[in-house]
């Protein structure tokens, strides 16, 4: 289904997670609710905690994001690996956030879905890129070291991919990738769900351009980014986070040129001030991402840090003048 909605008109991906949560202002006390209240360490800082603690508050931002105008909305497990979570000494507790996290988008998603069933609202696993790097030392003074290997990335991932999918999520999105070796890691281990259940979930790919240099973390261009990940079938491939709307442009003409999936975009609300805050108001985001759409770059847009409701609005009222870029690929059924 989502395919289809794809060729007919470009879809809207919601925006920031923690941008929203930050207006909450959460206490310790509040990340930890009744059942971690004698928790033995700080918790205030886990948002993906909060889809336990205070799930009203997740189910309200979904809420929030699908009126705003989005058909997307991804699950708050951006952490929700064993390898993140080991910061707050978690790592048992991965598998119900996650499934937990899922079923409140998607209770959310079918409440809007059935309001308005011509426009469907769909759930993405949010599959970050957790706080290690498979391709880089974290020791300047040891350049061979590695902090985790693909394995082990390979055994958490699966664990979060199977735990979205019981939860109901539609699609799973592979985002903020700044190490092409640890979403390879995701995307092998997804490859294991599927076979293993007999499955084919959408997957959305989404990597990040780190600074002016036009590469990521791990010093890939955005052609040797998409070349890396070519082999797997998936439903998009695109950029999220680290710079805003307008510096993002030549990179998506690369994988609008040069990729047969579709294309996403979900950028940050500008770059951040002194403070590590974002000032592009809804307004300003939407006139540098009309670009995008005039060029007949993306399928998919939405917005990353700093963004709002109130910026997925002005990016869904923009996009319903303007036609998708086309698209020819094999078939992806959801």
């Amino acid at each position: 289904m989502i395919k289809d909605l794809l060729q007919k008109r470009i879809l809207v991906l919601d925006g920031a997670m923690g941008t929203m949560l930050q207006r909450y202002k959460f206490t310790e006390e509040d990340f930890r609710g009744e059942r971690f209240a004698a928790w033995e360490h700080p918790l205030q800082g886990n948002n993906d905690l909060l889809s336990l603690t205070q799930p009203e508050a997740i189910a309200e931002v979904h809420r929030k994001y699908f009126a705003a105008g989005a058909d997307i909305v991804e699950t708050n497990t951006f952490s929700g690996t064993t390898i993140a979570m080991a910061d707050y000494y978690m790592q048992d507790l991965v598998y119900e956030l996650n499934y937990e996290s899922a079923r409140i988008a998607k209770k959310v998603a079918d409440e809007f879905t059935a309001k308005e069933p011509n426009k469907p609202r769909f759930v993405a696993g949010s599959i970050g890129p957790t706080n290690k790097t498979a391709s880089m030392s974290p020791d300047v003074n040891d350049p061979g070291f590695r902090a985790i290997s693909f394995d082990e990335l390979r055994i958490a991932y699966k664990q979060q991919v199977e735990a979205l999918l019981d939860g109901g999520a539609d699609l799973l999105l592979v985002e903020t990738i700044f190490d092409t070796l640890n979403a390879k890691a995701a995307l092998f281990a997804i490859e294991e769900v599927k076979e293993e259940r007999k499955i084919d979930p959408p997957i959305m790919v989404s990597g990040t351009i780190t600074d002016a240099s036009g590469r990521t973390l791990s010093g890939q261009t955005a052609e040797a980014f998409l070349i890396s990940i070519s082999h797997i079938p998936i439903l998009s491939v695109g950029f999220n986070c680290a710079l805003g709307a307008d510096q993002l442009v030549p990179h998506l003409e690369v994988l609008a040129n040069k990729s047969s999936h579709f294309v996403s975009a979900h950028p940050n609300a500008g770059l951040p001030n002194a403070f590590g805050e974002y000032d592009e108001t809804p307004a300003q985001m939407a006139a540098q991402i009309q670009e995008y759409v005039e060029k007949g770059l993306v399928n998919i847009v939405g917005g990353c840090c700093g963004t709002t409701p109130e910026h997925i609005k002005a990016i869904a009222e923009l996009v319903q003048k303007f036609e998708p870029r086309g698209v020819f690929l094999e078939t992806v059924s959801l």
